[in-house]
Formats: structure tokens, sequence, C-alpha cells
């Protein structure tokens, strides 16, 4: 009698095909296929930050998860058997290409075709049921795939391509090629809009833009900025021992005041207007420091600093690796970007931000970008300067004594409640089951 409950059990088990509980949700064995398709590469600093994090939570979740990227060959030397380890332990299937820069525009063109068929055929083994695309380039292949097979398409745009390129002086308009190259993606961004399946804006500002000034009011939209692993990101879990190596190391007294700047110094931000701010800072607070965390190229750092006056010493220059992060932003009192103002960047979200709140640093930073002047008025979160003045650096700088004053634990809270993985992992998650009538 025990045997024959137990082989009805078991039959009971093999004809709901051995069903699996996720997070509330029933998943079966035979997981829903996914495939991501990035042109930055997985190898990449950004890949490792704001790609990987968010899919190894969405393959925990239950989905099967592809990832078609297109990886720089410096980067895969370096980093591809530790990220393919890191992908692998997570259930996560990594379709690698080589990308390729030269010549302009044609490389691009010629990427396009050879992640497009890479996807198809990909298609045609695992029969995906969304594909999910980071950017515009990736979108040509999830328009294709969604038009030849019917793939849900789901465009996660980042801000405004073509608008970045041009603001961000990549596709100068003097250019006939360019011109021509910038009307043709303001071309695409149209059908990719509206022929996506669902949206992800990066920010409420860049949601509005599409529905209000792009006329595209019916289509889902989710809102989802860039987000950092908080955990990761905590000034309680920060090694002491590695935080004392980097002071040592760095030179760094105790009485210094610490000003950080975090990533890239180029195209989209504004490393004069941030030395003038520090020279400022230096005039009233002679123990300041700017350090100053890039893979980019010290000597233009250096001569922003010597067209202020600043001495090397102050200006402290150095890479560092994503582990090594929060570790050096442990050192900092006050932190800093300056991001140029222009019609893009009304789509894009800093990164940094979630970062540095994260480690309980305040922010200095400008408005006009993103959803900064709504996340500024609703949280004390540091100083938005309104213009790139003198006279405004002086204001923030004498207000900064008060800086000191927003408890740590604020500006962390403020980062879980905005900027989580977690949070972002979810949102992700709603849409996928939305794509794939999992909410119905």
């Amino acid at each position: 009698m025990k045997n024959s409950f137990l082989i009805l059990l078991f039959s009971k088990q093999i004809r709901k095909n051995y069903i699996f509980l996720f997070s509330n949700y029933i998943f079966t064995v035979n997981k829903i296929k996914v495939l991501y398709v990035s042109y930055d590469g997985m190898t990449d600093p950004l890949g490792q930050s704001q790609v990987i994090p968010y899919l190894i939570g969405l393959s925990k979740l239950g989905f099967e998860i592809h990832i078609l990227s297109a990886e720089k060959i410096k980067n895969f030397e370096i980093n591809n058997e530790r990220i393919k380890t890191l992908l692998d332990a997570n259930g996560i299937f990594w379709h690698p290409e080589n990308y390729t820069k030269k010549p302009p525009v044609i490389s691009t063109v010629l990427d396009i075709f050879k992640l497009q068929r890479k996807a198809e055929k990909l298609h045609k083994t695992n029969d995906f049921k969304i594909i999910h695309c980071r950017s515009y380039i990736s979108a040509f292949i999830g328009f294709s795939l969604k038009k030849k097979y019917g793939v849900k398409f789901l465009f996660d745009m980042r801000g405004f391509y073509a608008d970045e390129r041009v603001d961000g002086g990549l596709w100068t308009q003097s250019n006939p090629i360019y011109r021509i190259v910038y009307k043709y993606f303001k071309k695409k961004e149209k059908e990719f809009l509206s022929n996506a399946d669902y949206v992800v804006s990066l920010t409420s500002t860049g949601k509005d833009i599409i529905k209000d000034n792009f006329g595209f009011r019916e289509i889902p939209i989710e809102v989802i900025p860039c987000c950092a692993d908080v955990n990761h990101f905590n000034y309680n879990n920060v090694d002491e021992a590695k935080k004392n190596e980097f002071i040592r190391e760095l030179k760094l007294s105790d009485t210094d005041f610490v000003l950080i700047y975090l990533g890239s110094v180029g195209t989209w931000y504004m490393p004069e207007e941030m030395m003038e701010f520090f020279s400022v800072l230096k005039s009233k607070k002679s123990n300041a420091k700017f350090l100053i965390i890039t893979r980019d190229e010290p000597s233009f750092i250096y001569s922003m600093a010597e067209k202020f006056d600043l001495k090397s010493e102050d200006i402290i220059i150095r890479k560092a690796n994503y582990p090594e992060i929060p570790a050096l932003i442990s050192l900092a009192d006050l932190s800093i970007f300056f991001i140029k103002p222009v019609f893009s960047k009304k789509a894009s979200s800093p990164t940094k931000l979630a970062e540095l709140l994260g480690m309980g640093i305040p922010v200095i930073c400008n408005a006009n970008v993103g959803d900064l002047d709504i996340f500024f008025k609703e949280h004390e979160l540091g100083i938005l300067i309104k213009e790139f003045t003198s006279e405004e650096y002086v204001n923030a700088v004498e207000k900064i004594e008060e800086l000191k004053r927003i408890p740590k634990e604020q500006l962390r809270q403020t980062a879980c409640n905005l900027f989580s993985l977690e949070e972002g992992i979810q949102k992700y998650f709603n849409i996928y089951k939305n794509l794939t009538g999992l909410s119905n």
C-alpha cells in the first residue's frame, strides 16, 4: 500500500513536470528562455556592474538567460575566465563575439550583422520568448527577431543614444556623414519605440519626453535607474586593513579632507569645471586632496590642474578594479561629479550616485541631468549646483560643514530605497512576467 502511494505521488510529480517555486511564482523545469543582447562587453567594467548582477538575479528567479555580447579583445583576454566562471556558476549561457572599432560606422554595421546572425542561430535552437536589448545597437537585433519570429522585444534604452553621440562631440554635425547617421538613428529610434513590447527608461524625465514630446503615449514604459549592489557599496563592509593600505599607498593623513571623483573624465563629464570647484575648495581648505578614481590618462588631468595653479601632490589619480572601489570611496569626505546639462542627459542615470550614497558619502553635482533635480528636492543628498560659476562654487564650499551633519546611514538608506539592485531586479522580473503572460 505504501509503495502504491509513492508510485502515485511520483507519477503526479511527473505530470506536473517537476515544478519549482521561485519568489511565490511557479516555473517549470523547462524554463522560459531569454536572450540578452549587449553591445557592451561582459568583460567591461560596465558589464560587470550594470548587466551581470541583474541577470544573475533574474536567473535565480527561474529564467534561463543567454547573453550575446560584443567583447573588446583586451578586456576579454584579461577577464574572460573569471566572467565565464561566474556566469557558469549562476546557470547563465554566454555567447561572446568580438567587438570591432574601426573603421567608424562601417565596423558597427558589420558588428550588427554578426550579432544578428548569431542571435538567429541561437534562437533556432533555444526558441527565446524574450529578446532583451541593451541600448540602440542591440535593438537592431531585437527588432529583427520580433519581425521574423515574433519574439517579445524589450527595448532597454539606456538613454537617447543618437543625441548622446552628438552632445558628446562624437558625431559632429558639421560632418555630412555623421548628419546622415544621426538622422538614420533618430528614425530607427521611432521604429524601436513603436514596435517594442516594453520599454525601459533610466529616468522619469526621459519617460515623460518619450510620451509627451515623442508622442508615444500608449507604450508600456518602466523606469529603472542605474542601480548598485548596495551590499558591495556599504561602508559597514569595508575591509579596514585594505582601507589602511590605501591610506599608506596614497600618502593620505588623518587631517586631509578628501574630495573624490569616480569614473571616466571625458565625453559627457566636465573635468575643467570639477577642477575649478576643487581649486575653490582648496582655497578654503588647505588640507584638501582630490582623489580621482579613473582609467583615463593622468597627464590630461594634471594639465587641467595646472590651469588652476594646483599642485600635482594635491591631485591623486588611481586605477581601480571593481572589488577595490568601496574601500577607496571610504577614504572620501565628499564626492563630486558634473555632467553636461544637455538634452540627451535628461535620460541619464549616473551609476556613481548610487555607489557613493551607498557608501554614505554626500554628493556635489549639477542640475538638469536625469532625475537629479527630483532626487535632491525630495532627499538630503548633498548640494546641487545650478550654475558653473565661481560664486556658485564658493556658496557650495561654505555649506560643506553642513553636509557633515547628514548621517551616513541616512544617505545609505536613500541609496537602498532608490537604487538597490534587488529593486531593479524585481522590476525587470515583473516586465518578464508581463511579456510571457506569467503575471496573469
